[in-house]
């Protein structure tokens, strides 16, 4: 669905860019320059290691650095390509320079972000407005970008741009919808952590899956991180029930001087925590969400973290191998998010175990309410 998305953005700035000059291949055009960073970091992908895919993702091809330097090396080259739809280097320039930068934008709104001051190290810079691989964002763009190649003629010019305008705005407001719920859902954990005490120095909030009802808050509290949930509808009366994950920074520790956990550290921006086993250690990032499996134990909720790895430093080769848990019950997982959207907790909620950790039993973990 990223790509879908990058596709359609870069199409509709081809369409409002250079349509008038080059017709539909405009169109074409922009979606290829849409997924133009993606293709790098795939090509990239074949050759790194898993940690090394880490620290290279969404971070040299979505840099500012790189996006100047293809805006002024590629336009001589594209407006030749594009002479006899008698293209000038300077508008064949602010296209690519646009695009990418759609690019760069997009991926702002979801996780993990994107390093736009590479080479130079910092924070990835992600706004947490939609869940990764949120389609609804691109639907209405796609829809209409299609409507739009059947109309050529000079006549249906006036309906081309009319449809442009609509699938544009569509999107724009379910971002703004997406700005709005983000808002309502920051403001009801910051009350509930106001009644608790100090405010901690760092949370996060960030929506469900295709979902802007349900969002999902992250609480640093030092050698602990809270997981909560919320939806839009409930009062900031409403107290939040929060899992708490310790840290175990013992087990991290063991491991704290390799490449591997330093890039995992970075790549998390510190939301990690870690459990050991008898060949390394269990890393996981907590800000992805996790599969929840209900009725393993009455009474009891199995959390298995979407973002893992296995850290074996004495292994050769890769020592970090990613963990990729099956979701088994997606029918079931989908109705309870639903119920809990609208504030149905007891669908959601039960006794919380972390699972998934190789060579261990399910953990489980406290609760805060």
């Amino acid at each position: 669905m990223d790509w879908i998305t990058h596709a359609a953005v870069g199409a509709a700035l081809g369409e409002i860019m250079l349509a008038k000059r080059m017709g539909n291949r405009a169109l074409a055009w922009g979606a290829l320059w849409g997924i133009a960073p993606d293709l790098l970091d795939a090509v990239a992908m074949w050759f790194l290691s898993t940690s090394a895919r880490l620290a290279y993702a969404q971070a040299a091809s979505h840099s500012l650095l790189l996006l100047g330097l293809l805006a002024v090396a590629l336009p001589p080259w594209l407006a030749k390509l594009w002479h006899r739809s008698k293209v000038s280097r300077q508008q064949a320039g602010w296209f690519v320079g646009a695009v990418w930068a759609a690019h760069l934008l997009v991926d702002c709104l979801a996780l993990p972000g994107v390093q736009v001051l590479w080479p130079l190290a910092g924070p990835r810079t992600c706004l947490g407005l939609l869940a990764p691989g949120d389609g609804c964002i691109a639907a209405p763009l796609v829809v209409t970008l299609l409507s739009l190649v059947w109309l050529r003629g000079k006549k249906e010019q006036t309906k081309r741009r009319r449809l442009w305008w609509w699938g544009v705005g569509l999107s724009s407001g379910y971002l703004a919808v997406a700005v709005l719920a983000k808002w309502a859902a920051a403001a009801g954990f910051a009350a509930d952590l106001a009644r608790r005490g100090p405010l901690p120095e760092r949370r996060m909030e960030s929506p469900t899956p295709w979902n802007l009802l349900l969002w999902r808050g992250l609480v640093d509290r030092g050698d602990e991180i809270w997981v909560g949930y919320r939806s839009v509808f409930e009062w900031h009366s409403t107290p939040v029930r929060w899992t708490v994950y310790p840290r175990d920074r013992p087990a991290f520790a063991k491991v704290a001087d390799t490449l591997e956990a330093k890039r995992v550290a970075a790549f998390t921006d510190a939301w990690w925590i870690a459990r050991p086993n008898k060949t390394g250690v269990w890393l996981a990032d907590l800000r992805y969400g996790e599969y929840r499996l209900w009725g393993e134990r009455k009474g009891m909720v199995d959390s298995r973290f979407k973002h893992s790895w296995q850290l074996e430093p004495l292994t050769p080769g890769d020592p970090l191998q990613p963990i990729i848990p099956v979701p088994k019950n997606r029918g079931e997982t989908t109705r309870r998010m639903l119920q809990r959207s609208v504030g149905e907790r007891d669908a959601w909620e039960a006794v919380p175990r972390l699972a998934g950790v190789p060579g261990a039993l399910p953990e489980l973990l406290r609760v805060e309410e």
